[in-house]
């Protein structure tokens, strides 16, 4: 657990080249051995071997820093705090709204080599692994960073998209379930509910294909890590089926809060820690575990190429990865913190909030739950999928 004195040091002190230098032969020879491995296979982690990779550069923290986030995902004193801190100026833009959403207007910069400013972006995990793959992000250096090494709750620090945590570090991580207003829709426990047609018109569903998906194969019985193509592509029928009907109102963004919030939707797919800030209003609004389980999934911080201030970034992430300040963000946003040591802050600060399962989520509570993936068969199968889905989605 780290002080502010070590974050203050860690700061100031980063221009550790020789350690970097040393980890990135290391690298290069554990990336020579897994190339091997795989017979010769040009690629690594999804960028070609002749690619070159960026490595966020540390230094001295000066000067901006930009960040692109989701809508109201950090309390209003971090940002103050780290300024305060630093003296860096931050611009925190909630422009994230939807992941292809916000990669459509990114990635023409993107492929420029140019962030359009921004240092830092916060994208879904099946997010990051794609513009790693396309080679838009900057690899982070571990020794860098250790306050966010340190403090990583060990259940994130392998993930199945970036192993190594090359590119990514989580922001926060939730679940996606059933949101719903328990006065209007009391029997809601399944996401074939959503289907009954006593409640048409009056549901609705994510943009986000990997949030809806998944949990209407499993509510059919087909596990999401065991499915087929034909199984992705027959529960997007199925969502096909009820927009033609008219039984789902519609799909929707980070927006959904405002339908069940006026009672034009009794339930919705939804993220967990929306339904726990939406519940501080109505109590009605509850977020409600699917009886065949929630997808699980991480939002994480990344550095784009052409980012103009990398140690400004990576000092963000040490910043909120201390249990102090990763607590009174997590106290506002209510998603799962990815440093559990924030718990035991929480504890003595606010012990409701430490002891609520959407927050800090027992083994118990999550273990029907399943990751969020792609469907098989490469990059044919899933243009296939992502295009039946948009038409959906648009109608």
């Amino acid at each position: 657990m780290s002080t502010e004195t070590d974050i203050k040091r860690n700061m100031k002190g980063r221009k550790a080249r020789n350690v970097r230098t040393l980890t990135a032969l290391a690298l290069a020879a554990m990336l020579a051995l897994l190339v091997a491995a795989c017979g010769g296979d040009n690629k690594v982690g999804g960028v070609s071997e002749d690619k070159e990779v960026t490595t966020a550069t540390a230094g001295e923290v000066t000067g901006s820093l930009n960040i692109s986030n989701w809508p109201l995902y950090i309390d209003e004193n971090t940002v103050k705090d780290f300024e305060e801190l630093t003296g860096v100026s931050v611009t925190y833009n909630e422009d994230v709204n939807d992941n292809n959403e916000f990669f459509g207007k990114v990635q023409p910069q993107l492929q420029n080599g140019s962030s359009g400013g921004r240092d830092i972006m916060i994208v879904t995990d099946w997010m990051a692994k794609k513009m790693w793959d396309l080679g838009y992000l900057q690899e982070i250096n571990h020794a860098d960073i250790p306050t966010v090494f340190e403090n990583m709750s060990p259940s994130l620090q392998s993930p199945s998209f970036d192993p190594e945590r090359q590119f990514s570090i989580p922001w926060q991580s939730g679940m996606t379930g059933l949101v719903v207003r328990t006065d209007l829709a009391p029997d809601v426990t399944s996401v074939n509910d959503l289907f009954d047609p006593k409640y048409k018109g009056k549901v609705t569903m994510l943009k986000e294909m990997r949030d809806v998906v998944p949990l209407v194969m499993a509510a059919d019985g087909v596990r999401p890590e065991d499915a087929t193509l034909d199984d992705w592509l027959n529960a997007i029928q199925k969502l096909d089926d009820a927009v033609k009907s008219g039984q789902i109102r519609r799909f929707t963004g980070n927006d959904y809060g405002q339908d069940l919030a006026k009672g034009d939707v009794v339930a919705a797919i939804g993220w967990s820690g929306d339904a726990v800030q939406l519940q501080a209003d109505n109590p009605n609004i509850e977020y409600v575990q699917p009886d065949e389980g929630c997808s699980l999934w991480s939002d994480n911080m990344v550095i784009p190429v052409g980012a103009p201030n990398t140690p400004a970034a990576l000092a963000w992430m040490e910043f909120v990865y201390d249990p102090k300040i990763m607590a009174q963000i997590v106290e506002y946003v209510n998603f799962i913190s990815p440093v559990a040591d924030a718990k035991d802050v929480l504890l003595e600060k606010d012990p409701e909030i430490a002891e609520n399962e959407l927050i800090f989520p027992s083994e118990e509570y999550t273990a029907n739950c399943f990751t969020q993936d792609s469907p098989p068969g490469g990059e044919d199968a899933l243009r296939q999928v992502e295009e039946a889905f948009q038409n959906v989605v648009t109608g």
